[in-house]
C-alpha cells in the first residue's frame, strides 16, 4: 500500500507524549496548529497522563480533518468491553478520523507496577492480543454502528505479532525500530497491510549534543523495556551495543538527528523499505514541553 491516498494519513505524522503534561487548552491549540501545518496524523502514547480515550476526544474535537491515532492504547489498562464501546463512540462521533492502536501486553511472569498500580502478566503476547481482539469483536452493539468502522493497528515488533496484525487488523504500528525492521515487517505482513512506523528525531545540527540526547532515549528503552531489547537483539544488535552504552551503531539506527534534510533521508528510507506512513517523535531536553518549533520546522516533510 504505497499510495498514501489509500490510507488517508499522509506520509508523515506527529508522535508525542508531550500532551500529557499540558493543560487541555494548550493541547487544543497545538493540535489545531499541527493540522494546519499539514501533517497527516497525530499519534499519542498512553502511560502516565490522560487515558487514551479522553486524549483522543480532546484531540479530535480540537481539529477538523486530521487523523488521530492511539500509539498505543494499553490493553493492561482496560477491559475489552470498555475499549470496544469507546472505539465505537469515537468512530461514530468523528467518522473516519479515529485510529485505534492496541498494545501494552505483558509477556513474562512479573507483576509490573505503574505508579504503584499492579499490572500482572497476561500470557504470551500474540495469544493475549488475539484473545483481546476476539473479546472486543464479541461485544454486542447497543447503539449506533460507526460508518466507516474505526480502523485498528497493533503495536507489533516480533514476527508473530506482525503476522497477527496483518491477519486481524488494518496493520501495524512499530515503535522504536530501525529501517531494517520496516523491511522485515513488510515482508511478514505482505503488500496490503498498513505499516505506520514511529521515528524518533533530534533536530539539532550540533551532532555531539544531538547524539547525547538520542543516546539517553535509546538507553532508557533497552534497559527498561524487555520487549524493546529483545527486538533489537533480533535485528542483530548484541551485548556490545546494549550494555554500558548504548553503542553509536544502535543509537544511529534508532534515532535520526541533525537538520531537516537528515530527518527527510530517514523518512525516505522507511518509505522505500515498505512503510506507508512515518510518525515523527521529536526528542528535546525537556520531554514535557511541546516541541512546537521543531514541528513547524519539520512540517516541510509533510507536504
Amino acid at each position: 500500500m504505497t499510495d498514501d491516498a489509500r490510507h488517508g494519513l499522509g506520509r508523515v505524522g506527529v508522535w508525542t507524549f508531550a500532551f500529557d503534561g499540558q493543560p487541555a487548552g494548550r493541547v487544543r491549540d497545538a493540535a489545531a496548529e499541527i493540522e494546519e501545518l499539514g501533517y497527516g496524523a497525530i499519534w499519542y502514547g498512553e502511560a502516565f497522563g490522560r487515558d487514551t480515550v479522553g486524549q483522543a476526544w480532546l484531540l479530535l474535537s480540537s481539529t477538523r480533518r486530521i487523523a488521530v491515532a492511539s500509539g498505543i492504547a494499553n490493553i493492561a489498562f482496560r477491559d475489552p468491553i470498555a475499549m470496544a464501546t469507546a472505539e465505537r463512540t469515537l468512530g461514530d462521533a468523528f467518522p473516519g478520523r479515529y485510529l485505534l492502536g492496541l498494545g501494552g501486553h505483558r509477556v513474562d511472569d512479573t507483576i509490573h507496577e505503574l505508579d504503584g498500580y499492579p499490572m500482572p502478566a497476561r500470557g504470551r503476547a500474540a495469544a493475549t492480543m488475539r484473545a483481546y481482539l476476539d473479546s472486543m469483536d464479541a461485544v454486542p452493539h447497543h447503539g449506533p454502528v460507526p460508518d466507516p468502522a474505526p480502523r485498528r493497528v497493533l503495536a507489533a515488533l516480533g514476527p508473530k505479532m506482525l503476522a497477527l496484525a496483518g491477519e486481524r487488523t488494518w496493520g501495524a504500528h512499530p515503535y522504536f525500530v530501525p529501517v531494517e525492521h520496516t523491511v522485515r515487517a513488510r515482508q511478514i505482513m505482505g503488500p496490503d497491510a498498513f505499516l505506520g512506523v514511529e521515528q524518533a528525531v533530534v533536530l539539532d545540527t550540533d551532532l555531539g549534543r544531538a547524539r547525547d540526547l538520542a543516546r539517553a532515549h535509546v538507553g532508557g528503552y533497552v534497559t527498561a523495556a524487555a520487549h524493546q531489547e529483545a527486538n533489537v537483539r533480533r535485528l542483530g544488535f548484541g551485548d556490545k551495543d546494549i550494555a554500558g552504552g548504548p553503542s553509536d551503531r544502535l543509537v544511529d539506527a534508532i534515532v535520526a538527528y541533525g537538520d531537516v534534510k537528515a530527518v527527510h533521508e530517514r523518512v525516505r528510507q522507511h518509505l522505500d523499505a515498505g512503510a506507508d506512513h512515518v510518525c515523527l517523535q521529536v526528542l528535546t531536553a525537556d520531554p514535557a514541553a511541546l516541541p512546537l518549533p521543531e514541528w513547524r520546522e519539520l512540517a516541510a516533510l509533510a507536504g
